[in-house]
């Protein structure tokens, strides 16, 4: 079916829509409230930050009885865990489990939105082979506690793990769980695929860029526009290390048969700053990372193999925690300061857009400090539109087309029988991709940079029947 052509009104009034019904639209933001500090607000105090950004769900890594009362007629759904050494007892006895889940749910729900309780951390990949053949048991009597409570459709039960569940992810759809784990790990899959709940999991770009410190990783790992990696295996091209790592987990899921299992990213994000010696960790980066992630969540856009949803994504992390041991990047991962002020802005209050701007990509040498680009002035007008500069190459162009493609935009006019597909050239379809984007995510200079290959005009590019929204200043 040929592509219908939306008027420039049309387009804007529904960037507008979606941005003002964001917050009802966005339960998939979640964010990981550690308690590793000394320094921490209190859990009133926290709420009412919460409730002021977009963030519709919180994970805990315990079952703190302040927090969770404090979320109470919120309907903030809260992820609680049960500890590594509560596994153990949970798992030996039945009626330890059913006062666990009395004294840490029961007296708590529904007013506060219980919706996972993670039975461990980490515990398949920590090698503790006495803890390890243990978690299913535990994961099992806690299942049934709540099934006797009539809890058991709404409520989930799971464990989170590390990606180094995976013996291989790249290419992404090469990806698979390792045989170290082999029936271990399939029992608690079974589980999963029998009760309903996700496999939680922890990717993380960050790390993967400290493997390999190159600017094209960087520029991978951020969302920002990049060459893009094909997968070898299928063909497909990915323009973000977020939707490689996860896929890999969908791929290691299907390969196994367990193609009905839902995944959910327990953690992922990136330091605003380290110890000297590391890679990567700096503000700008970070904001990058999870400016970009959020919009890229919101754009619904979802992974290759996945697509047309978001997964369900915690961002770790709300706060600082600085009796974390460590390098100094464990304990900066923190989107807001114990005063509640924001230590940078990742989109996520109801009042501000979703920075997408990139930043130019670190050196390797990790002493190098980061020099963030500086956006060009807006144009003076009533509408503003961004276009490549002259004399950029069709290589870079051919990057920003399908960097701007992948973020969720609309990108059917400048397919074949589409009102913009003629002239058909690299430039003149990124062009339309990058406006549609700039246009998109905020209409702020920033949002046009493309690694310094686009800037604003005030002149109307829009021809014969092709027309290029464009936004008042």
């Amino acid at each position: 079916m040929a592509p219908q052509k939306l008027s420039s009104f049309f387009l804007i009034f529904l960037v507008l829509f979606q941005s003002l019904s964001s917050a009802d639209s966005q339960a998939f933001i979640g964010v990981n409230y550690g308690q590793v500090a000394d320094n921490l607000p209190p859990p009133a105090e926290t709420v009412k930050l919460i409730q002021s950004t977009n963030i519709q769900k919180v994970r805990l890594y315990g079952a703190d009885p302040a927090i969770i009362k404090a979320l109470a007629n919120t309907g903030i759904g809260i992820v609680i865990g049960a500890s590594n050494g509560d596994i153990p007892a949970l798992a030996a006895d039945p009626n330890f489990a059913g006062q666990w889940v009395n004294n840490n749910i029961l007296v708590y729900y529904p007013a506060s939105k219980i919706i996972v309780v993670n039975v461990g951390n980490e515990v398949v990949t920590s090698g503790d082979q006495n803890l390890i053949p243990k978690l299913l048991p535990a994961m099992q009597n806690v299942q049934n506690a709540l099934n006797a409570a009539s809890l058991g459709g709404r409520i989930k039960v799971s464990t989170v793990h590390a990606m180094s569940i995976l013996s291989q992810s790249d290419p992404p759809s090469s990806g698979l769980f390792s045989p170290v784990f082999g029936d271990s790990l399939k029992a608690l899959l079974q589980f999963h695929k029998e009760n309903g709940s996700p496999l939680m999991i922890n990717p993380y770009p960050f790390f993967a860029y400290q493997s390999d410190p190159r600017p094209e990783t960087l520029a991978f790992c951020l969302f920002q526009p990049n060459a893009g990696r094909v997968d070898s295996g299928n063909g497909i091209k990915y323009m973000n290390m977020f939707d490689a790592q996860v896929d890999a987990v969908r791929s290691a899921l299907n390969a196994w048969g367990f193609k009905e299992i839902q995944i959910v990213v327990a953690e992922t994000g990136w330091p605003y700053k380290g110890d000297p010696n590391e890679v990567g960790p700096s503000m700008d980066n970070a904001k990058a990372y999870n400016g970009n992630l959020i919009n890229h969540l919101r754009s619904m856009v979802g992974t290759p193999l996945m697509p047309g949803i978001s997964v369900d994504t915690y961002i770790f992390a709300l706060y600082d925690e600085d009796l974390k041991p460590g390098p100094g990047s464990e304990r900066s991962f923190g989107l807001f300061k114990p005063d509640l002020s924001t230590t940078y802005d990742a989109g996520l209050s109801k009042n501000s857009q979703t920075p997408t701007a990139p930043v130019t990509p670190a050196p390797a040498t990790p002493t190098t400090p980061v020099t963030p680009v500086t956006p060009a002035p807006k144009p003076t007008g009533s509408a503003t539109w961004c276009l490549p500069k002259p004399g950029i190459p069709d290589s870079e162009l051919q990057s920003n087309l399908d960097y701007a493609c992948s973020m969720g935009i609309d990108c059917s006019p400048i397919q074949e029988g589409g009102p913009c597909f003629e002239p058909n050239t690299v430039a003149s379809h990124a062009s339309y991709a990058m406006n549609v984007l700039y246009q998109t995510a905020g209409r702020n200079p920033w949002n046009c940079d493309f690694s310094q290959t686009a800037s604003l005009t005030s002149t109307n590019p829009s021809y014969n029947g092709c027309t290029y929204p464009g936004g008042n200043l």
